[in-house]
């Protein structure tokens, strides 16, 4: 799958979001990298930043949170294109969802680990 695709698929996988909760997203940015770093080879997905339930009067004037989709752990994993999608649905969901304060625990409870 051509990055240009597997991009895409992330797009859609952001528009799936309630518009609710999408409209509650605040100062956050999604990136496609094609490898995590070589410490953690399949990693499918990374939130760097403070969650919304952690920002305080201090948050102000910051450099956006990120969420980074990784590719190739992706496409490793995956044995269709099928699988693909239902694997960046799935793993945007859960980056998302640490942007909103949930842990990892909390996103294994809800089946979104």
């Amino acid at each position: 799958m051509t990055r240009e695709d597997f991009e895409l698929l992330v797009s859609d996988a952001l528009d799936q979001i309630p518009p609710k909760l999408a409209a509650m997203m605040d100062n956050v940015a999604v990136f496609v990298e094609d490898e995590p770093d070589p410490t953690a080879p399949d990693l499918l997905g990374l939130y760097e930043g403070t969650p919304l339930t952690e920002r305080g009067e201090w948050y102000a004037g910051v450099l956006p949170d990120r969420i980074i989709v990784y590719r190739g752990p992706t496409l490793r994993q995956c044995d269709s294109r099928e699988d693909v999608v239902a694997e960046v649905r799935t793993t945007v969901i859960h980056e998302v969802a640490h942007h909103f304060g949930f842990d990892d625990h909390e996103l294994d409870e809800l089946g979104w680990s």
